[in-house]
């Protein structure tokens, strides 16, 4: 079956559920990081969110639907590397509903226990996150939980909420740069771009330590890929999403890949230019359009902050000379 973009209006009353939890995040263009790439860079702060990435948007859409397609709805599970599980938590604490986050041995610890502050029953389960979703489906059907999916058109529509803030704020930005986990992300600005009628160019960036989407979009067919990544968690997937995939493949003009010493490069940049943290999903498109250099040079360019949930202690080795 076709995945259907959200539409404008469908994304506008998406809007209405997020700005009652939350406030829209600032774009800001740094100097630093302009003078450093020889483009006109707008950064767009979805780390400044109430969980610090921009998955609570489509968290907080989601569990509205839910429950108002299944307001006899009692609890939700889901399995995530941490930040929509924290979006699921945040959303379901809102609407008096009950959490199970499956989560992967060794997951960050961080991450875990801000799940567990926002009321989330967190259970560990294999050793990457397509186990740990293997798990969390076999116990939605033993415990009778509704199984919240990492790619969904209402995490979409929470999701281009954001893009809907950059794009109107800055219309005119020739390409955005947009890391791919699940594919909310990449979906959600292909959507917010089409709905506003922009031309602005879409690339994905994944991990070189995580090819599956971009094998896929070269391919024009689904394929699988290992994960070694061991600092980008939010895009450590080995199996693309059929939906998002779909989308990528119909909409996405390229689709990039950067190593982990490119995102802890763009990491730190981040923060010695802004004094951001960002985790390393959350740098990965600075590191795209660094990588991309000449290349964009005098264009205007987007590149989402997406997330600053990072350990510290990895944090700090990031930061070391």
């Amino acid at each position: 079956m076709t995945f259907v973009l959200p539409t404008k209006s469908e994304i506008a009353s998406a809007a209405q559920i997020v700005y009652a939890a939350m406030p829209p995040t600032p774009q800001y263009q740094w100097q630093q990081i302009s003078d450093a790439l020889g483009a006109e860079i707008w950064l767009k702060h979805e780390n400044h969110t109430p969980v610090g990435a921009f998955k609570v948007r489509g968290g907080l859409v989601y569990m509205q639907e839910l429950l108002h397609h299944l307001p006899q709805a009692t609890g939700v599970i889901s399995a995530t590397r941490g930040n929509h599980g924290q979006s699921v938590a945040f959303a379901t604490r809102r609407c008096g509903l009950a959490a199970t986050i499956v989560v992967p041995h060794g997951n960050s610890k961080e991450q875990n226990a801000a799940m567990r502050a926002l009321g989330a029953n967190l259970i560990e389960h294999g050793n990457e996150f397509q186990e740990s979703r293997e798990y969390a489906i076999a116990l939605a059907e033993e415990q009778r939980l509704h199984m919240i999916p990492s790619f969904h058109r209402d995490l979409v529509r929470g999701v281009a909420t954001y893009w809907m803030e950059l794009f109107n704020a800055q219309p005119e930005l020739d390409v955005v740069y947009v890391p791919i986990g699940q594919g909310s992300g990449i979906c959600a600005a292909i959507a917010a771009r089409d709905a506003l009628g922009l031309s602005t160019r879409v690339i994905g960036v994944v991990s070189s330590h995580a090819l599956g989407y971009k094998l896929s979009f070269e391919q024009k067919r689904k394929l699988e890929s290992p994960v070694t990544t061991q600092i980008a968690d939010g895009m450590a997937c080995r199996v693309p999403d059929d939906g998002s995939l779909e989308v990528v493949l119909r909409h996405a003009d390229d689709v990039v890949a950067v190593s982990d010493d490119e995102i802890r490069a763009a990491m730190k940049l981040l923060f010695t230019a802004t004094h951001n943290v960002a985790e390393g999903a959350g740098a990965a498109s600075l590191a795209a359009a660094i990588q991309a250099g000449a290349m964009l040079k005098g264009k205007k360019v987007g590149l989402p902050l997406s997330g600053g949930n990072i350990d510290h202690q990895i944090f700090a080795k990031v930061l070391q000379p």
